[in-house]
This record gives C-alpha cells, structure tokens and sequence, in this order.
C-alpha cells in the first residue's frame, strides 16, 4: 500500500508558495503603512501642543491619506489569507491563528511575529489617536470659552471710526 499523506505533504508548499509570499508581502506592508501613521500622528500632536493651527490641518490631511492606504492593506491582507487559505484546503474565513499552524514549520515564526508586530502598532495607533483627540478637544474647548468670553465681555470703542474697524466676534460654533 503506497502512502500517499507524504506526497501530498511535499507538494504542499509549492502549492501554496505564492498565497503565502503575497501574504507575508501583505503583511509587511500593512506594518510599513501602521508605522507611517504613527509618525503623522506624533507630527499632530506636536503641532497641537506648538499650537500651530495650519500644521494641525495638514497633519489631518495627511492622515485621512494614510488612513485610506491603511484600508488598501488590511483589504489586501485579507484576500491574502483567503487564498492561502483556500490553498490550504480551508474555508476561506479561516482565521490567521488557525492557518499559521498548518504551515511549514520554517515560515511559522515569521507569520507569527508580523502578525504580533502589526496588532501591537494597531493598539500604539489607537493610543495615539485616543491621546490626539483628547489634546485637540482641550484645545477646542478653551479656544471656544476664550471667543465666548470675548463676545460677551468685549465692549466696543465709542468712536464710530474704530467701531467699524472692530467688529464685535460671535462664538464659534464647533
């Protein structure tokens, strides 16, 4: 009786060579993509505490940018690991974790670090954005009590001539 498990086995990783290098490729970009965010994130908050207002506004540009290069990843990351998974005889909503292990032994650790490294630069990305928001809502907040302070505690000069050069500011709505 011929053992048939074996060859099977050894085709294996040709068969699945190119899903498994476009998805560590898939990978890896993701993590290049969560890094870039995080230093337009760093750029933001430093300009909220320098309270450069227009530098805030460009680093917000940049971050939606960013944002939609980070969805272009994960989208891709995603059909990567359906086809590996596909390739590997599994239904294609198996889940990461559940595929690493039906890998070669050799690329395990590999998988298994980029997919730790881009959950732990996703969970540095919802810190930064948490603490970002946080600065930025202050910085509203005592930008919006100073204007309503200054609409209701701002009395105008007399003089009509200076009165048409200072109208009286109405708060901002925010």
């Amino acid at each position: 009786m011929r053992d048939y498990s074996c060859q099977f086995l050894n085709k294996t990783p040709f068969l699945m060579n190119a899903p498994l290098q476009s998805l560590i490729h898939a990978l890896r970009n993701e993590l290049q993509q969560y890094g870039e965010i995080l230093v337009l994130l760093d750029q933001q908050r430093e300009c909220a505490v320098t309270h450069t207002a227009e530098d805030v506004l460009l680093t917000v540009s940049g971050i939606q940018t960013q944002s939609a290069a980070i969805q272009m990843a994960c989208d891709n990351r995603e059909q990567c690991r359906r086809n590996l998974a596909l390739a590997l005889h599994q239904p294609p909503e198996c889940a990461l974790t559940e595929l690493i292990p039906l890998l070669p032994e050799d690329y395990r650790p590999l998988l298994q670090a980029l997919v730790e490294e881009n959950r732990e630069l996703w969970r540095r990305i919802q810190q930064r954005v948490h603490q970002n928001h946080r600065l930025l809502s202050r910085s509203l907040d005592s930008l919006q009590r100073f204007m309503n302070s200054l609409a209701t505690g701002l009395r105008p000069p007399e003089d009509p001539a200076l009165i048409a050069s200072f109208p009286i500011p109405h708060p901002i709505a925010v």
